[in-house]
Order: C-alpha cells, then structure tokens, then sequence
C-alpha cells in the first residue's frame, strides 16, 4: 500500500513473529527485513534492512514473557527507526505487560504501567495500539494517541453455535464487570459476578456468587489468565453453586506457572483465547482453543494508515 507518497513498513521482533506474519497476510504486503539478536553478552542487537525513510511503519510487538526482554526489543526498535527518519512510528502491542500495576494499592509502590507508558513515548513512539488493556485508564498514562481495541466480539462469536438461552455469563471479579456485561449484550444472556478478596498477588479467595447459575451452563470471561488459580477456583465454586458446564474465554493467555497443570485438573470444559500471545508447545493442550485477532489488527493497521477512524470497528 501506498498512500500519498507514504509507504508502509511492518516489523516485528522476536515476541510473536507468527502473529505479525499473520497480520501481513491480511494486509497483502510483505513483513519487513529486520534482524533482531543478541550479542555475546547478552545486549540485544538490531538490524533493519530496509529503508524507512518518510514510511509510516507499524512495530508489532506484545511485551508477553519474557516481558522485559520483549519490551527493550521493543524500544530498541522504535529507537533505531526514529534515528532512521522514519515518518511515523505505530508501536502495536497486542498484550501490554505491566498492565496489572496501573495504581498504587499500599505505600510505596510503583506505577509501572505509567512508567513504560513514558518509556515508550520517550523513545520515539507516535501512536500505540494495543487490545483489552487490564485498565481503560492506562490510555491515560500516554502523551500520545492510543487505539484500544476489544478481542470480546470475536471471543462472543465463537460460543454463538454452542450456547443456549439458559446460559450465563460471569464476571470473574467486580472489576470485570463492565466486561463481562458487553459480552453478554452480543449474546443477549443474563451475567452474574463472582465476588472475592485477594490476600496477595496471584491468590485468591472467592467470597460469593451475585445472580443465579444454578442448572446452567456458564462461561467465565476474563482479560488475563495468568497462574489460572483464580479462574479454576471460581469454575469451581460455579460447579459448587449449581452450574452444569462452565467454560472460560481471556484476550491474554500469560499461562505462568502451575496454569497448565491446574487447567488440566479443573472442572473447566474449555478455555478459549486469542493469539496475543503465542502458545508454546507445552501449553497447546485439549482443553484450550485459539481464536485469532490478526484480522482485527489487520484491519485497525490499515485504517490508521488510511487516516480512517478505528473505533468505528466497534459500533
């Protein structure tokens, strides 16, 4: 594509290279040469072999473990294209790490999702896009402008052909609410939210069931599975109210940890998520199910180089 003398460049590191290949398909045009490695000890070095001079380029990159490998790679790109003239410089992050440390909840604290927000902006980024922030308000924390995309109709379309009328979505936490409400509204289903308190970090102790499950079957809709302690727990505590199968769909599979382990012993008949994230070969099990949401990139890459609107998308 060329629009107005302006080219269009997409590159990628080393995060998710299938993902942007993907992207590229959509979009008809090729993925760009760019050699990013590591020297000998260690320092992440980058090559970018074509010119960008005056392009508008697009840097698809989730900052997913290893999140802070992932994020220099990140930075050194969007560094070495600004010293490259590049016209404008997209940094696209499927999956925005650090996005769970958006506020200060005890003293002393950071606020990291603010600090790689300014990062990014430091660097050279002129525009980032990214889906399904963990806090709306991290669009916020940037000087810069911010497409947030949604990964929840394409989640939604998948349960169309297998759910009834008697089925319920559930908020995993009073937190999700919001989403798991726009969920439900394309599939026109009643939601009920799982009310819990977290002792500390990755734990959780789920407190009571607010709606009726009782006789139906539930799908659980969340923005992250991380450890997958708190979605077991509350696919159990679903099964302990009355629920007859539950499921699980998230934008993000982190899958850290005991996730794999503890996905394959719980009640959960599957868990559907999307490609932000590349799943490695150990995690690629039965019980999960990807959807992609390269199209949806794809389409959002072309309307901004179009100067066309992106939350048009949506309505």
């Amino acid at each position: 594509m060329n629009i107005g003398g302006r080219e269009i460049k997409i590159l990628t590191g080393n995060a998710n290279k299938c993902f942007a290949k993907k992207i590229c398909d959509e979009l008809n045009i090729e993925l760009g040469e760019s050699q990013v490695g590591r020297f000998s000890d260690g320092e992440i070095s980058v090559h970018i072999s074509d010119s960008v001079r005056g392009a508008d380029v697009f840097v698809i990159q989730p900052t997913c473990p290893p999140i802070n490998e992932n994020l220099m790679e990140l930075l050194i790109l969007i560094d070495a294209l600004k010293r490259a003239s590049a016209g404008r410089i997209n940094a696209v992050i499927p999956y925005y790490g650090y996005a769970r440390q958006d506020r200060k909840t005890k003293a002393r604290e950071p606020i990291t999702a603010k600090l790689v927000a300014d990062i990014l902006t430091t660097a050279g980024a002129d525009r980032v896009v990214s889906m399904d922030l963990h806090a709306g308000q991290i669009q916020g924390y940037f000087d810069i402008p911010v497409d947030h995309l949604t990964g929840i109709p394409i989640l939604a379309d998948y349960f169309k052909n297998i759910i009834d009328k008697e089925t319920v979505i559930v908020s995993p936490d009073i937190g999700g609410v919001k989403r798991a409400r726009n969920f439900a509204s394309l599939l026109d289903l009643p939601i009920a939210i799982i009310e819990k308190r977290r002792p500390k970090a990755n734990v959780s102790e789920v407190m009571n069931i607010i709606g009726d499950v009782e006789d139906k079957n539930v799908i659980l809709v969340d923005d992250i599975v991380d450890t997958a302690g708190s979605l077991t727990k509350a696919a159990k505590v679903l099964k302990d109210f009355g629920a007859n199968k539950v499921y699980a769909c998230c934008t993000h599979p982190v899958l850290s940890g005991p996730a794999i382990d503890r996905l394959k012993d719980s009640v959960i008949e599957k868990l559907v998520v999307t490609d932000t994230i590349p799943l490695t070969e150990d995690k690629q099990i039965d019980k999960i199910d990807v959807v992609s949401v390269a199209p949806l990139f794809a389409e959002a890459i072309r309307r901004i180089y179009s100067n066309e609107s992106v939350s048009k998308l949506f309505d």
